[in-house]
This record gives structure tokens, sequence and C-alpha cells, in this order.
């Protein structure tokens, strides 16, 4: 007879009292947990969409010379996404760099002399004359340089000046804790991906695979049809701003490219890069960028990105356009991977449902 009891660590014969305390003390530790790593929750699921976006490439990249190296070939990958979001802001601080010393001269003699307003002004309807009424009370009369200067040093300026200081410092620690994991995601991404299947059938059964590739191809059909679409929107229209001496065409056609990854996001830069052709008198250029942004921008928004999205998640168009906008709406840009996975898993659900 044997005084032995059951297996401590079976949960099918342990009593129901120890499972409960069980539960309770993994949830109290994942709320622990979440409430330690809160600042950087953001990081982490953005180090996930990053691993799951590039994992296709950086998988058939070890077939080649780097096969088994797990310190270089995910430190590439990550230097690689680093540049993709970084290069806009390195364009514009050599930008600035550039013309420091022209900028300094022009504000030196505006301020001396006054800036006249452009002769275009007036004809712009409806906001042209009072626009130029503006322009000639603040930057036509010579010292407006100083009155600038004081209204810049108002107190609720200095103290949003700090605020904005605050949030970009905020901003790049995440985007260095993202890459950060993206590097380790990346590096043990095979033996991480086998543990998430392998919960995944243990706490919703053997259907939860599929429903995880579902998830992981909705990401990947969201980054191409936002990410590579915008970046090839920013290529076109790069190569206009250089055709039309739009000033800094590589900066613009960064900034474009970015803005293209959000819906309807190019247009605000399209309209700078237009703002500064009429600036410069060059309206029929200014047209051109109108014409081919108007073009590019609805052949990206209504063909390229609901063939590319909707072809991997196998949702309908306004599943898909809902997913993206409503996704950006309640979550922000998390919302553009986010909401169309979301629906991808509630249709692939229904779908199971009714069959």
């Amino acid at each position: 007879m044997s005084l032995s009891g059951p297996p401590s660590g079976d949960p099918a014969t342990e009593p129901r009292a120890q499972r409960i305390a069980r539960i309770l003390l993994v949830g109290g530790l994942l709320v622990l947990a979440g409430w330690t790593l809160r600042f950087f929750l953001p990081a982490l699921v953005w180090a996930g969409i990053l691993a799951i976006a590039v994992w296709p490439l950086y998988h058939r990249m070890g077939r080649g010379r780097l096969q088994g190296d797990r310190l270089v070939r995910p430190a590439v990958f990550t230097l690689a996404v680093a540049l993709l979001f970084l290069l806009p802001f390195l364009l514009l601080a050599i930008a600035a760099v550039e013309d420091m010393h022209a900028l300094t001269r022009l504000i030196e003699h505006a301020n001396q002399a006054g800036i006249d307003p452009p002769v275009w002004l007036n004809s712009l309807p409806l906001v042209g004359i009072p626009l130029a009424d503006w322009w000639h009370d603040h930057l036509a009369h010579p010292g407006w340089g100083a009155d600038l200067l004081a209204f810049a040093r108002r107190p609720g300026l200095l103290d949003t000046g700090r605020l904005i200081g605050v949030q970009v410092a905020h901003r790049l620690t995440l985007m260095f804790s993202a890459l950060l994991t993206l590097f380790f995601v990346l590096r043990d991404g095979d033996r991480l991906a086998a543990q998430a299947i392998r919960a995944g059938e243990r706490m919703f059964g053997p259907n939860s695979e599929p429903m995880l590739r579902h998830v992981a191809a909705s990401v990947h059909g969201v980054v191409d049809g936002l990410v590579l679409v915008g970046l090839g929107v920013g290529f076109i229209m790069g190569i206009a701003y250089a055709a039309t001496s739009v000033p800094h065409p590589a900066l613009l056609g960064a900034l474009t490219a970015m803005g293209a990854i959000i819906p309807f996001g190019a247009p605000l830069v399209i309209g700078i890069a237009v703002l500064l052709l009429l600036a410069q008198g060059a309206v029929i250029s200014a047209v051109v960028i109108v014409a081919l942004g108007v073009a590019t921008t609805f052949i990206a928004d209504h063909f390229v990105r609901p063939v590319l999205i909707g072809g991997a998640t196998s949702l309908p168009f306004p599943f898909v356009l809902f997913g993206v906008l409503g996704g950006l709406e309640a979550w922000g840009l998390f919302g553009l991977f986010l909401g169309p996975a979301l629906l991808t898993v509630l249709v692939m659900l229904w779908r199971e449902w009714v069959a």
C-alpha cells in the first residue's frame, strides 16, 4: 500500500484550493509585472510587430552566408530597422546643419529690412488678403525678429518647449528599448515561435496554431500594404521633388514616405512641397506635384493596399479599411497593425463557427 499522494505538479489531480491559489498567484504576478513594465509595454509591442514583419526576410537571409550566426544577423536587421525609422530625422539634421549659416544670414537681413510678402499671396482665394494683412503687420517691418523672439520667450511657450523635449526623450527611450528587444527576439525567434505555438495549443486547443499564423499573416500584409507602399510613394514623390527643384527633395521624400504609411498622411507633406514651390513662383511645378501626388496616393490607397492587405488577411476591403482606420483611432500607431489582426481573428472564428 503506497502512502504517496498524487504528483504535486499535475493540475488535474491537485486540490481545488491549491488550484485556486495557484491561479490567484499567477494572476497577481502578471498584474505586478504589467504594472512594472507599463512604460515599456509599447516598446515590447513594437518589437513584436517588427519581428513578425521582418521574419520572412530574416529567415531567408539565414540560409546564406550568415546562417547560424546568432549575433551578426540579428544585429544587421536591427540596425536596418533603426535606419529606416531614423533616416528622416538624420536627413533633417543634415539639412539643418547645411542651411544653418544661410538661415542665420537670412534672418539677420530680414530683421533689418523686413520680409516683403510674395506677389502671389493676394491672389489666393478666401485667405489671400487676410494672410497678406497679417504678413504686413508681423513680417514686413524691420525689427520683426525681436518681436518674434519676445513672443517665443513667453512662459507658456517655454513650458511647451520643455514638454516637447521631455516627450522627444521619452520616445527615443522607447525606440531604443524596442530595438534592443527586437535584437533578442530575432536572435531567439525560432524558440519563441515554438513556445508560442505550444502555449496556444495548451490554452485554446489544436486550432490555435492556424489562428496564430493568420495573425502573423495579417501583420505581414499590413506591413507590405502600409510600410512598403508608403516607401514606394515616398520614393516616387522624392524623384518628383528633385525634378521640380523642391528644396531638400530627399528630406521631403522621406517625410512623404513616413506620412504615406498612415492612411491619408502623405497629402500633408505634399502640400508643404507645393507651398514651397508657390513661394518660389513655380506655379507649373506646383501643379505637377499636386497632380502626381493625387494620382500616386489614390492608386496606392485604393488599389495596391487593398490587394496586399486583403490578400494576406483574407479580409474584404471594408474590413481592411475599418481595421486600419479604427485601430489607428483606438490604439494610435499600434492600431495600424492591431486593428486588422483583431478583425482577422474574428473573421476566422466566425467562418469556423458557421462551418
